[in-house]
């Protein structure tokens, strides 16, 4: 038989390597399939079929995400096992944030030539990471550009859709004065800023097996710690309470992200010391020679999910969360938003 993949082979792109990927992926990727999906991956597109048995009005709520320049890191280091949990974290928890629970992933891999063993870690970590926010790995796309992308890098997309019963929306309507913030801890940097950690980390002259300063362990492993999804805890918390706002705290930090869930006539006011922050945020600071109020801005300093509840909750949300494995605290409080306040005002 004539080899029909010849010409575009020569042009640079591998269609039979595509082809032994997908096969070699399969297996792996079956591992998420709730009882929602009805179709293999493969096809144009994935089918899936949601159990509406117990939602009076269902809302859909998507989202999708990258992990930004969090793939330089994972390029040089040679790193690419946990990347592919930030890129379903990013829009799990994005989604989250209303209350939904996470139906289904798909993602999106781009590369100039297919690295099939860097392709399937990738994908590894995508499946590790649809299995923790129980959604299923529904389909996505591998796309071979040569020429479009530097040789050994790649680039990532995430999109995940979720259900949540009209009357169950967590919009941060109900959020009243003396309602208390409880954050729950990140597992370190998650997947935001890191065009500053690259810019800090290179002036550094640390490699990836030196032990970064006062964090214990090799900068490569605290640097590129997967960012934690938080959809099994707070879907339980959900059940059970009113939780009425949300927040992921990612690009923008606290200052930007916390005023998307708070009415016009309320303000946050974050208690500065009322969690530890861990030691890779100490180092960023001392290395960029920044106050916090520019950490707070970028990172997320050691909180990388806020709760907002009546204070009454605030006790039982936190022994929950413990119990469920997830460290919280309450940093702060919604306060009267009065003229010349900002938005989220923080104590030093």
């Amino acid at each position: 038989m004539d080899d029909r993949a010849s010409a575009y082979r020569s042009a640079g792109v591998d269609i039979d390597a595509a082809n032994a990927f997908i096969g070699r992926i399969k297996g792996l990727v079956a591992t998420t399939f709730t009882k929602g999906v009805i179709t293999d991956i493969g096809g144009f597109g994935g089918l899936f079929k949601p159990d509406l048995s117990q939602v009076k009005e269902p809302v859909l709520v998507a989202g999708t995400d990258g992990v930004g320049t969090k793939l330089k890191l994972a390029f040089a280091f040679n790193r690419h096992a946990s990347i592919g949990q930030d890129l379903v974290a990013m829009s799990a928890n994005d989604v989250l944030v209303q209350g939904a629970k996470p139906l289904f992933f798909l993602d999106y891999f781009a590369t100039g030539r297919l690295d099939a063993e860097v392709a399937e870690q990738v994908i590894a970590g995508v499946v590790e990471g649809c299995k923790q926010a129980r959604c299923a790995l529904l389909g996505g796309e591998t796309a071979e550009m040569p020429g479009f992308y530097a040789d050994g890098e790649y680039d990532l997309s995430g999109f995940c859709v979720g259900l949540v019963d009209n009357d169950r929306i967590v919009d941060g309507s109900r959020v009243t004065i003396g309602d208390q913030l409880i954050g729950l801890a990140s597992s370190g940097l998650h997947s935001n800023g890191y065009s500053l950690v690259r810019k800090l980390f290179e002036a550094s002259n640390l490699g990836p097996d030196d032990e970064l300063p006062g964090c214990g362990a090799p900068a490569a492993e605290v640097l590129m710690a997967p960012t934690r999804i938080y959809v099994q805890p707070v879907l339980g918390l959900l059940r059970d309470l009113e939780i009425k706002g949300m927040v992921h705290v990612t690009g923008g930090g606290f200052y930007d992200n916390l005023p998307r869930v708070l009415p016009e006539a309320v303000c946050a006011q974050v208690d500065f010391g009322s969690w530890p922050v861990p030691p890779v945020f100490n180092w960023l600071k001392a290395q960029g020679a920044m106050a916090w109020p520019e950490m707070l801005q970028v990172f997320n300093c050691g909180v990388g999910y806020v709760i907002i509840a009546a204070a009454a909750s605030a006790e039982e949300i936190i022994g929950r969360l413990g119990a469920m494995g997830v460290e919280a605290w309450v940093i702060g409080r919604a306060i009267k938003r009065v003229q010349g306040l900002e938005r989220v005002e923080v104590g030093f």
